[in-house]
């Protein structure tokens, strides 16, 4: 079969250079690594082909010893096992770093999706340029960087990668040969739990090493194409921050660590300025910007270096100077270097002194439980009953008064609620509003939760008529997406809400959560409450006068929003605000996307793309049918049920408890999070986090969140003779197209055969015979819809990567689930326990990082 231009390209940059490359490093010296490498890719297709046998992996293991004499010994198998999971654990990054360095050339023809693409054509199209130019006067993207590492390398080997991926691009062998020997030696993993801080500083790596230099490429990129400014009122592409301010179920962020995160925010901001300056310094050299020199050398070096007691916003006094130097080049040295100067005060511009906007989260419970301390202390107007009063009898009696309360003597949580808010203030006077100003309640569910909140704020020293703060809802479950816009009503009614929208610009954020509606009601259902909740949300904003922005929460894979994200938000329709584009980007998808400059440029161009395109789409193309809006209620409902009768069966926690890794992620050293939000009592679906849960099911090669529902709603339609009108759904809603196209990919990296084994389970069988029953069902309907012959047929080359990932991998699943057994039947033997729990951790870490944002 003869391949695409893209297909031969890709195995030609990726394929060949990654045999050639890995079998240099599978013969590298490396101490206590005798016969380890050249053992692997022995072991790798021993487990490639006993799996298609159904073979159990306890089996498998033994099989494969029981062919070495050498290894009879317990501890020199284990120590091989674990001597296995060091070696593919780099093999991976080592497939990372050859796919991002062919980026460029494997991409290349995905170009009619950019942005680079849409302003040539707007070139020589004036009234399209007009149209492109006004969608930009009031569009931005947010990418908001957030504390959730479902792949988190340390700080060194993310280094490391990005060395190699240099290397790679020039094939400059010999320091690749000697980066893939560091890469051998150097520690994967953190032996202790990183703190909020820790979590802070590895993201902060991405800002400084690419998102400095992308958001102001690409910024300047756009406003080049046209004559005049466009981005004097705001900024086409902005950052926000959430460790050491997400502080939702996670007890380790306090306002200490808040604090601590925004100085280092700062910290590595000025590095990236005093670097640029360096290099302005060693161009300048002339009469007459000597004192503007000394001034900046002095701002920016004792900002990277030395810690402040009192920060302030010194972004007015460093464009100052750099303006003084500009005139005096311009005036009396020909305008040479000119460029320099300009570069870095277009950065000092986007990023201040802040870099990226520290978002506060917190859960709705733990500010009830404030506002009812602090009412119990100051004089307000609230009666003794109020917390047992309803929604609307609180929203007749709420008031807003100005009254410093106490700062201490609150339990724990409040007090630091207070401690919180009283210092984004103190960040706001260090780097300006946009340092800190946005409060995120999670579990949002009523008018209340927002107005008490700022009651706590008014209680803490902040005034009415300069409360620089925005307050912004977090709907996540399916009922409470399905009451969000009855929420917002009651919020757009009340007169000091309306009047501190007026003072914000009549705007309004709103978040809405992916994972954990996936948890709670299945795959498809998830993604039709969002996007029915966006548009009855849209229709009230637009009732109210109120400008829009929707903030999603969206993890790495499919089954947690990811995926192919910029085509949700390019085909969204004329019913959904879509003037901001807001969303997190997290683990994975940080490394993937965003870890490079080549594949973070690729991917913020396609988003503000995608952005440009659907403000420029003023028909009805993307806006759904009543017909087709029953057809996708009619399937999301069957699904839910579907999901929900599953989630139901009593085996269904007890499953991915015995069976996954899920117990011991509480022990792996990647965050700072517990992996349920209630630490204390058994384990319970409700409290256990959407990542935590999602994991696990990618760890089992099931991905269950990702398609389990899909197919027996597909099922139902054709039962009900509307096939033929999904099928036009499929191909002209790109809504839908995308659903169908993600839940496709998260399938595609599913393998029942691993865990066939369990079909004859006494206790499992049935339940594990269900979830393949439903994998092959939506499979068989999901290809017959798409008209395809294989899963992910479409997209060859992704196809490809995942299954040269799956491949690498694979010897590591077969040892987690090896270990998992073991563990079962040796759980009386504390020595063995250590062993079993500790290989089945480590395998965790190269099976999520292989994943990237496919999973």
């Amino acid at each position: 079969m003869k391949l695409s231009q893209k297909e031969a390209i890709f195995a030609s940059e990726v394929v060949t250079r990654f045999e050639l490359y890995n079998s240099l490093f599978l013969t590298l010296p490396f101490y206590r690594v005798k016969h380890t490498g050249t053992l692997l890719p022995f072991f790798t297709s021993h487990c490639e082909e006993s799996v298609k046998q159904n073979i159990a992996p306890s089996d498998i293991i033994e099989s494969f010893f029981g062919q070495y004499e050498q290894y009879v010994q317990a501890a020199d198998r284990y120590d091989l096992l674990f001597r296995f999971i060091q070696y593919i654990e780099r093999q991976v990054v080592l497939f990372d770093a050859i796919e991002d360095s062919a980026f460029q050339k494997t991409h290349s023809s995905d170009e009619v999706e950019t942005l680079a693409v849409l302003l040539q054509q707007a070139s020589s199209n004036p009234a399209m340029k007009a149209d492109i130019r006004k969608a930009l006067e009031e569009f931005s993207l947010r990418l908001v960087l957030t504390a959730h590492p479902t792949q988190f390398y340390p700080g060194r080997v993310l280094a490391i990668i990005t060395d190699l991926t240099v290397a790679l691009k020039t094939n400059e062998l010999n320091s690749i040969h000697l980066l893939l020997q560091q890469l051998g030696k150097t520690p994967f993993f953190n032996k202790s739990k990183p703190t909020p801080v820790n979590e802070a500083t590895s993201l902060a790596w991405f800002l400084e090493n690419v998102f400095y230099k992308v958001v102001s490429s690409i910024q300047r990129k756009v406003e080049d194409e046209f004559e005049t400014p466009i981005f004097n009122a705001h900024q086409l592409i902005e950052l926000g921050f959430w460790p050491g301010g997400d502080r939702d179920g996670n007890p380790n962020v306090t306002c200490e660590s808040t604090k601590a995160v925004s100085e280092l925010l700062r910290e590595f901001l000025f590095r990236c300025y005093y670097r640029d300056f360096r290099v302005l310094k060693r161009r300048v050299t002339f009469r007459g910007v000597e004192e503007y020199m000394e001034r900046l050398q002095q701002l920016f070096y004792e900002n990277s270096f030395i810690k402040s007691v009192e920060p302030t916003d010194l972004q007015d006094e460093i464009l100052s100077n750099l303006n003084s130097i500009k005139e005096v080049l311009i005036r009396v040295h020909d305008g040479l270097f000119v460029d320099v100067i300009d570069d870095l005060s277009y950065k000092v511009r986007l990023f201040g002194c802040y870099f990226a906007s520290l978002d506060i989260r917190q859960d709705s419970r733990i500010l009830r439980k404030a506002h009812l301390e602090i009412r119990a202390i100051i004089n307000n107007p609230y009666p003794e009953n109020y917390d047992s009063l309803s929604e609307q009898e609180k929203l007749k009696i709420i008031k807003f008064t100005e009254e410093e309360g106490p700062s201490t003597g609150f339990s724990p949580l409040s007090d630091d609620t207070f401690q919180t808010i009283r210092l984004v203030k103190k960040m706001q006077y260090a780097g300006g509003e946009k340092a800190s100003h946005r409060f995120i309640i999670s579990n949002c569910q009523e008018a209340t939760d927002i107005l008490q909140l700022i009651n706590l704020f008014l209680w803490s020293g902040w005034q009415k008529d300069n409360l620089s703060v925005d307050f912004v809802p977090l709907f996540e479950t399916v009922e409470d997406l399905s009451l969000a816009a009855s929420v917002m009503e009651s919020l757009y009614t009340n007169e000091f809400y309306k009047e501190h929208l007026a003072k914000r610009g009549n705007k309004q954020t709103i978040m809405l959560g992916f994972s954990d509606s996936t948890k709670d009601g299945g795959y498809l259902m998830a993604n039709w409450s969002i996007y029915k909740a966006k548009i009855e949300l849209t229709t009230i904003a637009r009732e109210h006068g109120v400008k829009l922005a929707f903030f999603d929460g969206r993890g790495g894979p499919p089954a947690r929003g990811g995926g192919k994200t910029h085509r949700f938000y390019a085909t969204m329709g004329s019913e959904i605000a879509h003037e901001h584009i807001q969303l997190t980007i997290q683990g994975q998808t940080i490394s993937s996307q965003y870890g490079s400059f080549d594949t973070a440029y690729f991917n913020i161009e396609q988003m503000v793309n995608a952005g440009i395109v659907s403000a420029l789409d003023t028909g009805d193309k993307n806006k759904l049918s009543p017909e087709q809006k029953t057809l996708m209620d009619n399937m999301a409902e069957t699904s839910h049920k579907t999901f929900v009768s599953l989630r139901e069966d009593p085996l269904f926690l007890r499953y991915l408890e015995q069976l996954s890794p899920l117990k011991l992620l509480a022990h792996i050293n990647i965050s700072s999070r517990p992996i349920k939000r209630e630490s204390a009592g058994e384990l319970k679906l409700e409290d256990l986090r959407a990542i935590s849960f999602v994991t696990s099911w990618s760890q089992l090669k099931q991905n269950i969140p990702g398609f389990y529902g899909v197919g027996s709603a597909l099922k139902k339609a054709k039962e009900d003779g509307v096939w033929e009108d999904v099928k036009r759904l499929y191909e002209t809603s790109g809504q839908f197209k995308t659903m169908m196209d993600n839940c496709n990919m998260s399938m595609s990296k599913v393998n029942f055969n691993i865990t066939a084994f369990l079909a004859n389970d006494k206790v499992y069988g049935t339940f594990w015979k269900k979830l393949k029953s439903e994998y092959d069902l939506t499979t068989s309907l999901i290809m017959e819809l798409t008209g395809t012959t294989v899963l992910m047929e479409q997209y060859p080359v992704e196809r490809r990567s995942i299954a040269l990932r799956e491949r690498i991998v694979l010897p590591l699943v077969i040892i987690q689930h090896y270990a998992l057994q073991q563990l079962e039947l040796h759980k009386d033997d504390e020595e063995k326990v250590k062993i079993f729990n500790k290989l089945i951790i480590r395998t965790v870490y190269g099976i999520v990082n292989a994943g990237r944002n496919l999973a």
